[in-house]
């Protein structure tokens, strides 16, 4: 079990520098969990529990200083838990949202502790040393590596056998309650989603879909593809139009020439 902590931690220290500064998304709970089952030897349960964590925060945008539940933490800790306790996914969010709190609240701490530093890159700039801001930001990759990777290498590491040994003696309305919490967390998090993306524009796309859904009783996958066929179509339209407005105006600079 010890290799694969060590091996989950470097992942989670990768992602969490993916997070801020790769924005790869391999940072995701659908990436991360499908990698956490085949550290765990369970690909589809990572998999399972790492789609049912990706619709958490599928809505969860950070903005500024709003931040919402560590992305990463949640994402590799829920999925854990899952395999290793034998535990339904939507309990496993249940567990995994306390600690994503806790974590992007130690995140807002080790940034804060780090802001000083930019006076020093301050420095640097007005300097013209390049070198000198490099290191600071290789400073800030490493820090943000190691933090990921204590905060997930010591809850699987030395909690794996102690969280299955907790779960045995919790009661099964407990267990329940923490399936029902993780349940709407999904809701949520296309709540969250909808309000960010809804506009007047879109209204005809949700009907659209819901009616696919309810009365059609069309797979996620065919609306998937639906949805997909309406994008590429959009995009043509609008790619037209942004070539021949270029062209209007070129048409119309040129008959202005001729007139003077």
């Amino acid at each position: 079990m010890l290799m694969e902590s060590l091996l989950i931690a470097i992942f989670a220290g990768i992602a969490g520098i993916d997070l801020f500064d790769g924005l790869t998304h391999i940072h995701r709970p659908i990436v991360t969990g499908a990698i956490v089952g085949l550290i765990l030897g369970d690909l589809r349960m990572g998999l399972i529990a790492g789609a049912t964590l990706e619709l958490v925060w599928m809505g969860a945008v950070p903005v500024g200083g709003a931040q919402p539940p560590n992305v990463v933490v949640g994402g590799i800790i829920g999925s854990a838990f899952a395999i290793l306790t034998k535990q339904e996914p939507a309990t496993a969010v249940g567990i995994a949202i306390p600690f994503a709190v806790a974590v992007q609240a130690c995140i807002t701490l080790l940034f804060t502790f780090f802001s000083p530093v930019m006076h020093k890159a301050d420095k640097f700039a007005e300097e013209a040393n390049t070198k000198g801001i490099e290191k600071i930001n290789y400073l800030g990759l490493v820090l943000l590596f190691v933090f990921y990777f204590t905060v997930t290498f010591l809850p699987i590491s030395i909690g794996a056998k102690a969280a299955q040994d907790i779960v045995e003696l919790l009661p099964q309305w407990l267990i329940d309650g923490f399936g029902v919490a993780g349940g709407l967390m999904p809701a949520i998090g296309f709540a969250m989603l909808l309000n960010i993306m809804f506009k007047k524009n879109y209204i005809i796309f949700f009907v659209l879909g819901f009616i696919l859904a309810t009365y059609l009783h069309l797979p996620v996958i065919g609306i998937a593809a639906v949805g997909f066929i309406i994008a590429i179509y959009d995009y043509q339209v609008n790619k037209k139009m942004d070539n021949i407005q270029p062209a209007v105006g070129v048409a119309a600079e040129e008959d202005y020439s001729d007139g003077i």
